[in-house]
C-alpha cells in the first residue's frame, strides 16, 4: 500500500487513503520495522539463509530486490524517504552506498526484465533451463559454460553487496527506530577497539584507513571474546570505506602478514573469524587470488557452492574434525587433527586449494605455485611451503584414487603410497579430502566414502610403515586371508577338508580382493546349498563397508551383469562398485556394493524381497527389461557429451575402459546390456557420480577371454554412444 498508485478513480478519495497509510497511527513505525524485520528473517530462512543458491529467486534471494525494498519501506514508514535518493538526503546512506544500492538494483533488474523476456511470463526464478540464454540476452559471452558462469559470478557479488548494505542500514535503524538513546556501556578491548553489548567497534573514526593492519586486529578479537557476535554498523561502514579507499592488498604490508598468521594459527579463528572475514570482503582485501573466486561459480549439479563459498565451508568443516561430536562421522580425522602439530599448514592448504578456479589451465598446479609463494613471503620454512604446496596441487588425489581405482589391488596402494613418500603427508591429505568432499555438496558425504577413504588410509600406512622398499608378497596376504576365513568356518561347524575343496575352485584374485570376514561369510552359505546349482544371492545386514553387500553366486550365463543391475535399477538402488569373478568352474561370484536414493545401506526389511526377486530373475534366465524412468528435470539442461576411452593398462590380458556420460536413469543397466550384446566380459566396475555425469570405470576381456581388439573396442564404443544417445533422448 505503501506504493499505491492512482490508475483511475477519485483523486480525493485516493489522497485520503494515502493521508491514512501514512499516518503514525495507522502503522508505527517501531512495529513496522520490527513486522519487516522478521518477514526478512523467515524469507532469508527459507533460502538457507546464503545468496549462493544454485537456482536464485532474483526477488526474495537474500541479497535480492525484496532486501532493497525492505530498506526502502523501512526508511519511508520512518522518515518519510520514498526513493533511495531521499533516503540519501536524510543521511541514512552515504553517496557511495546510495550509488552502489542504485548499480546493484539496475543490475538486478536487467537480470529479471531477460528472464521475464525469455519465459514470456512472471517467474523471478533463474533455473538452470533459462541461465545461458539470460546470459546471452545480457551480452555475457564465452565458449562453453564462460558466458553463464561470468553472469552469475556477477550476479552471486551483487547478491553480496546488497546483502551488506541491507545488513548495516538495518542496524543503523535500530538504532534510530528501536534503540534510539539507549546507549550500552562500553568495554575496551584495547587503543583501538571496544566492545558494545555483544558488537565489537572502532574507536576512532579513521582507523583503517590511517592503519590498514588493524583491521585483521579486530578479527584477532573476534577471535578471543566468544561473546562478540559481529560488527557495530558504524565500524562496518568504516570497514567499507576503507576496503574501497585501499590502494593495495593487505598482504603487502608486513604487519598484517604477522596478524594474518596468527589468526590462521588462532585455535579459534577456524569457526569464528574467517566465514565474517570473508562475508566482510576482507580476505579479499588481503589476497588478490580470493578476490578472484568470489562468487565464481560452476554450472553443474556438482558444486552446489561458489568456490569461494565452498572454501570456507571447508575451513569450518576442518574445525569440526575437533569437536567430539564429530567423532563418529570422521573418526579418523578426529583422531589425527588434534594431534597435528602444524595445523596452520592444513588451513593455508584449504585456503589455496580452489583459488586457481576460473583462470583456464589446471587448478591444482595454479595454486600449488601460488601457495608455496605465499607461504614463503610468510616466514614459513621451505619444507612447510613444499608441503602445503604439495597438498594443493594433490588435493583430488586420494578422492580420485578411493573412489575410481581398485584400493583392494597391492599395486594400487603401492603407486599411491609413493606419489604420498611419507605418513605426515598422508595424514594432511586425508584430512584436506574429507573436509573438501564435506563442502562440496552436503549429499557427497556418506559411510560408503568414509569406508573407501579409511581403507586407502591403512592400507597405505602399512605400506609406508613397512617401507616401499619391502611390499607385502601377495601369497602372504593370500594365506593369511585364508587361515583367518578358515578359522571362522571351523568355529561354526565345518571341516578343514570341505572348505579346502570348496577353494580349490575359487581362483587366486577371489582370496586377494575380499576380506577375511567375506570370505567366511560366502563360504558359509555355499556350503549350506542344498542344490549347488541353484543360484544364491545374499545381502549384508551391518553395513560395515558403508553400504550394503550383495553376492551373487550362480552358474554364469549371458548378460548376467546386466540382469542384477537392470533389476537392482528398478528399485531406484545406486551400484557404486562391483566385482565381477569367476570360479574354475564356471560359477560367478559377483559382489555388488549398494546405496539407496539417499547414499545409505539398504534397510534390512528390504532385503528378503531384493533376494527373492533377484534369484528370480537369474533362474528364469532372461535378461530383465530396463525400468524407464523420466530424467530429474535438472539434468535436461546440461550438456554433458559421452565419452568411451580405452586406457592404458600394465597388463595385457584386459581392458580398462572409462564412461563418461550423463547419469540419467538406468544408465548402468543400458551399458551392462551393451556388454552382454557384444559378448564381452566384465571383471570390475567403478562407479562413480559427480553431480550430472557418470564418470565409470570397467575392466573387461573380449570374446576371445583377453583384451579388446581395436576391432572390439570400436564396435563398443559405438554401441554405447548410439545406445545412451537413445536412452537420454527417450
Amino acid at each position: 500500500m505503501q506504493e499505491a498508485r492512482l490508475l483511475c478513480g477519485s483523486e480525493d478519495t485516493f489522497s485520503q487513503l494515502k493521508a491514512q497509510i501514512d499516518s503514525d497511527n495507522f502503522w508505527p513505525s517501531e512495529t513496522f520495522y520490527r513486522a519487516k524485520i522478521e518477514e526478512q528473517r523467515a524469507r532469508h530462512a527459507k533460502y538457507h539463509d546464503t545468496t549462493y543458491n544454485l537456482e536464485p529467486d532474483i526477488k526474495s534471494t537474500p541479497g535480492g530486490l525484496r532486501d532493497i525494498h525492505t530498506l526502502s519501506w523501512v526508511a519511508r514508514s520512518h522518515f518519510g524517504a520514498t526513493s533511495l535518493y531521499e533516503m540519501s538526503r536524510f543521511g541514512f546512506l552515504t553517496d557511495a552506498e546510495y550509488r552502489e544500492l542504485v548499480e546493484c538494483q539496475n543490475f538486478l533488474w536487467r537480470v529479471r526484465f531477460a528472464l521475464h523476456i525469455e519465459l514470456r511470463r512472471y517467474d523471478n526464478r533463474l533455473m538452470f533451463a533459462h541461465q545461458a540464454q539470460v546470459a546471452e540476452n545480457l551480452g555475457f559471452v564465452g565458449e562453453g559454460n564462460v558466458a553463464v558462469e561470468t553472469m552469475m559470478k556477477e550476479f552471486y557479488r551483487t547478491l553480496r553487496r546488497v546483502a551488506e548494505l541491507n545488513k548495516m542500514l538495518l542496524k543503523l535503524f535500530d538504532q534510530a527506530i528501536i534503540n534510539k538513546g539507549q546507549i550500552q556501556q562500553a568495554e575496551i578491548l584495547d587503543d583501538d577497539f571496544q566492545r558494545r553489548g555483544k558488537l565489537i567497534e572502532a574507536r576512532k573514526p579513521a582507523l583503517f584507513q590511517a592503519r590498514p593492519e588493524t583491521i585483521l586486529d579486530m578479527f584477532i578479537h573476534i577471535a578471543n571474546d566468544s561473546s562478540i557476535e559481529g560488527v557495530s554498523p558504524a565500524t562496518l561502514r568504516q570497514l567499507r570505506t576503507a576496503r574501497r579507499r585501499l590502494n593495495k592488498f593487505l598482504h603487502t604490508i608486513p604487519e598484517a602478514r604477522e596478524k594474518f598468521m596468527d589468526l590462521v594459527r588462532h585455535p579459534n579463528a577456524l569457526h569464528r573469524a574467517f566465514r565474517l572475514m570473508h562475508k566482510l570482503g576482507v580476505l579479499a582485501a588481503y589476497l588478490p587470488q580470493w578476490s578472484q573466486i568470489v562468487g565464481q561459480m560452476q554450472f553443474d549439479l556438482f558444486h552446489v557452492y561458489t568456490v569461494d563459498e565452498h572454501s570456507v565451508r571447508l575451513l569450518n568443516h576442518i574445525h569440526t574434525f575437533s569437536l567430539e561430536e564429530s567423532y563418529s562421522k570422521h573418526p579418523i580425522c578426529c583422531e589425527i587433527y588434534p594431534r597435528m602439530h602444524k595445523k596452520e599448514l592444513l588451513i593455508l592448504a584449504a585456503i589455496f586449494h580452489d583459488i586457481g578456479k576460473g583462470r583456464g589451465g589446471d587448478h591444482s598446479e595454479i595454486g600449488a605455485v601460488e601457495a608455496f609463494d605465499f607461504c614463503i613471503q610468510h616466514g614459513l620454512s621451505k619444507p612447510e611451503a613444499k608441503l602445503v604446496s604439495w597438498l594443493v596441487q594433490n588435493h583430488l588425489l586420494m578422492s580420485v584414487t578411493a573412489q575410481r581405482r581398485d584400493i583392494y589391488d597391492p599395486d594400487v596402494i603401492i603407486e599411491f603410497a609413493k606419489k604420498v613418500r611419507d605418513e605426515e603427508y598422508l595424514e594432511y591429505l586425508l584430512c584436506l579430502t574429507v573436509a573438501d568432499i564435506c563442502a562440496t555438496n552436503p549429499e557427497l558425504w556418506n559411510s560408503w566414502k568414509r569406508t573407501l577413504l579409511a581403507e586407502l588410509f591403512y592400507s597405505t600406512q602399512r605400506v609406508l610403515r613397512r617401507g616401499l622398499e619391502n611390499p607385502v608378497d601377495v601369497r602372504d596376504r593370500i594365506r593369511h586371508n585364508q587361515q583367518l576365513a578358515s578359522a571362522l568356518l571351523r568355529k561354526q561347524g565345518f571341516v578343514a577338508r570341505e572348505i579346502e575343496v570348496l577353494w580349490q575352485r575359487f581362483k587366486a584374485d577371489y582370496f586377494l580382493r575380499h576380506t577375511h570376514k567375506q570370505i567366511a561369510w560366502h563360504s558359509e552359505h555355499i556350503l549350506k546349498l542344498e542344490d549347488p546349482s541353484k543360484p544364491l544371492v545374499l545381502m549384508s545386514k551391518n553395513a560395515t563397508r558403508g553400504g550394503t553387500e550383495v553376492f551373487v553366486y550362480s552358474k554364469d550365463q549371458p548378460a548376467l551383469f546386466a540382469t542384477v543391475v537392470a533389476e537392482l535399477d528398478r528399485r531406484n538402488f545406486n551400484v557404486h562398485d562391483a566385482q565381477i569373478m569367476t570360479s574354475k568352474d564356471g560359477f560367478v561370484l559377483d559382489t555388488f556394493m549398494v546405496l539407496d536414493q539417499h547414499g545409505d545401506a539398504i534397510e534390512c526389511s528390504r532385503h528378503s524381497a531384493v533376494i527373492k526377486h533377484l534369484i528370480h530373475v537369474l533362474e528364469d534366465g532372461r535378461p530383465t527389461k530396463i525400468k524407464t524412468r523420466r530424467a530429474p528435470r535438472n539434468l535436461k539442461h546440461f550438456n554433458v557429451k559421452t565419452k568411451v576411452d580405452f586406457l592404458p593398462t600394465k597388463g595385457k590380458k584386459r581392458t580398462l575402459m572409462e564412461l563418461v556420460a550423463l547419469d540419467a536413469p538406468g544408465l548402468l543397466a543400458k551399458v551392462g546390456a551393451t556388454f552382454a550384446q557384444l559378448n564381452l566380459s566384465l571383471h570390475a566396475a567403478k562407479i562413480t557420480t559427480i553431480g550430472e555425469r557418470a564418470e565409470d570405470l570397467f575392466i573387461l576381456t573380449g570374446e576371445s577371454g583377453s583384451r579388446l581388439t581395436d576391432e572390439e573396442q570400436a564396435i563398443l564404443k559405438q554401441k554405447l554412444q548410439e545406445s545412451i544417445s537413445e536412452q537420454i533422448t527417450s
